[in-house]
């Protein structure tokens, strides 16, 4: 190679590399130059995101007003049925998916994790006044549901192969349609996240009542975008506003506001153990 091409080669590097740096700040540039960040969620997954009186509550809006606020932009959310989120977030359609999701080692390979916002152990919620299931294991036998593609559903399915008797597991493409089966008598449990099921027992005390203890592995709900160079400054931006709520108190008071309690959950980056 003579010293004029050495020289061109030397440039096009250069160049590619500089691309790439630019490339890996996109995200991140197009949040701040638009002043808005697109957040993903399901908006029937109380106490995370529910309507009330027509409009959006819950912790998911609560936070992501704090972190709106720490970087100077506008959150715009986007209501999805639950089984499109994760497929939409992939063709690259929004920043991130607030859901929030559990954390496994399966999605941890595919995707990239924020700092857990709350404990997502698997419980059981029947109809109150049901005497027939005492604990999770009087399932045997019986119908049980979760919602569609949830890591919840999952859980159910694996804790059932465990039992004396099969359970006939039904899916659902929300969790609100899962409750309205298990009130009007179609099937006899869902299963869903401790806060979830808690705060819908909350709400109708007449109607469901918790299945007590959890059952499953420990687990965490968290937030999570793509895991690529051009998402990645964004998503650390952003867990550093997470870390900074945890530090200062201001998760666990809306912890206590939205989930009835303060939840002990890890810091930043951590190995799930399902």
């Amino acid at each position: 190679m003579n010293n004029k091409n050495r020289v061109l080669a030397l440039c096009l590097g250069l160049a590619a590399s500089a691309a790439s740096l630019t490339s890996s700040a996109d995200a991140l540039d197009d949040v701040r130059q638009s002043g808005v960040l697109e957040v993903a969620t399901e908006m029937q997954f109380a106490p995370f995101d529910f309507h009330e009186n027509g409009e959006q509550a819950g912790l998911n809006k609560a936070i992501f007003a704090e972190v709106g606020k720490e970087l100077g932009v506008e959150i715009e959310f986007i209501d999805l049925p639950w089984p499109s989120v994760l497929p939409g977030l992939e063709a690259g359609n929004f920043d991130i998916v607030a859901g929030p999701i559990i954390v496994t080692q399966a999605r941890k390979a595919r995707y990239h994790f924020l700092t857990p916002i709350a404990e997502s152990t698997v419980a059981l919620l029947k109809r109150a006044g049901d005497d027939s299931i005492e604990s999770p294991e009087d399932i045997a036998g019986k119908t049980a549901g979760g919602g569609q593609s949830s890591a919840q559903l999952a859980a159910l399915k694996a804790y059932a192969e465990t039992l004396d008797e099969p359970v006939e597991i039904k899916e659902f493409v929300d969790n609100n349609q899962a409750y309205a089966a298990l009130a009007s008598g179609r099937i006899d449990a869902v299963a869903n996240s401790l806060p979830n099921i808690g705060y819908v027992a909350s709400q109708r005390s007449n109607v469901f009542k918790v299945v007590q203890p959890p059952f499953g592995e420990p687990s965490y709900f968290a937030y999570l975008g793509r895991d690529d160079e051009e998402s990645r400054p964004l998503l650390d931006v952003i867990d550093e506003v997470l870390l900074k709520m945890k530090d200062d108190g201001r998760l666990a008071e809306l912890q206590k506001q939205w989930l009835g309690q303060a939840m002990d959950t890890p810091r930043g980056d951590f190995e799930p153990n399902i």
